[in-house]
């Protein structure tokens, strides 16, 4: 497998662009979600994984089981860790790989502690394919192109299948078709929801030196849609401190 470097030590290698528009999106994925977490956007499929995070607390099923059991709130840092190393492991190495492999089991072994809807398992494994394209398209150094698209979906359709999820929508289009009928029906603003979003929120301020971390909730607003806002019971932030974050992240991915 062709390891690559950047060019001069910082100059982003044409040639991984180039591979991954190559390949075919249903049989290449693996490979696909590699170049792309690992060296197109390293830095920004971790932030659009922590706003997917976020995206699950919408859902009032998926906030009551999480604040249930208190691991947000007890064990927040090791509990985002727990599920950052797990995730990072089948992205980079591929589902069928042995430590894929491996990572999938341990998630199913965790997950079958709880009673968990079908339904509310799929609204989760659709943020990891909507949410790091969403971000992209909002911040990415160059726009997502349809192969990675397709290549997320069948990506995380195959974890989804080794997870036992049923009902997996058979394409992109149906996916965001079933996610909009799911987020009518299910997704409301509830205290849980807020709750379970705030322990996340001091899990980033733990990462701050006390200055910064005032800032910590208010640069988080900017990053969520209207819709996320709304269901986690947060205010909307300022036009101008929006456009300003947006500005930093597009540049800080810029240069990652």
């Amino acid at each position: 497998m062709k390891v690559y470097k950047k060019l001069f030590g910082f100059l982003r290698n044409k040639a991984i662009t180039a591979e991954i528009l190559s390949f075919d999106p249903a049989k290449d994925h693996c490979r696909i979600v590699h170049l792309f977490t690992g060296y197109e956007f390293p830095w920004d499929v971790i932030r659009a994984l922590e706003i997917a995070l976020m995206k699950s607390f919408c859902s009032p099923r998926i906030s009551c089981l999480l604040h249930r059991t208190g691991e947000f709130r007890k064990h927040g840092q090791k509990r985002y860790d727990d599920t950052a190393l797990l995730v990072a492991e089948f992205m980079q190495n591929g589902h069928d790989s042995g430590i894929g492999q491996s990572a999938i089991t341990h998630m199913n072994k965790i997950h079958g502690l709880y009673k968990i809807e079908n339904d509310d398992f799929l609204f989760v494994l659709s943020t990891f394919i909507f949410m790091p394209i969403n971000w992209m398209q909002d911040y990415g150094w160059r726009k997502i192109t349809e192969t990675e698209k397709e290549a997320l979906f069948y990506f995380f359709k195959a974890v989804g299948e080794r997870m036992n999820i049923q009902n997996i929508p058979e394409s992109l289009n149906e996916f965001a078709i079933w996610v909009r009928d799911y987020e009518q029906q299910q997704v409301v603003p509830v205290e849980t929801n807020t709750e379970v979003g705030n322990a996340t929120v001091n899990i980033v301020k733990g990462w701050m030196p006390s200055i910064a971390k005032p800032l910590v909730f208010p640069v988080i607003k900017c990053l969520l849609d209207d819709d996320m806002l709304s269901a986690l019971n947060y205010g909307k932030p300022s036009l101008l401190l929006k456009k300003i974050c947006k500005g930093i992240y597009a540049f800080t991915c810029f240069l990652s």
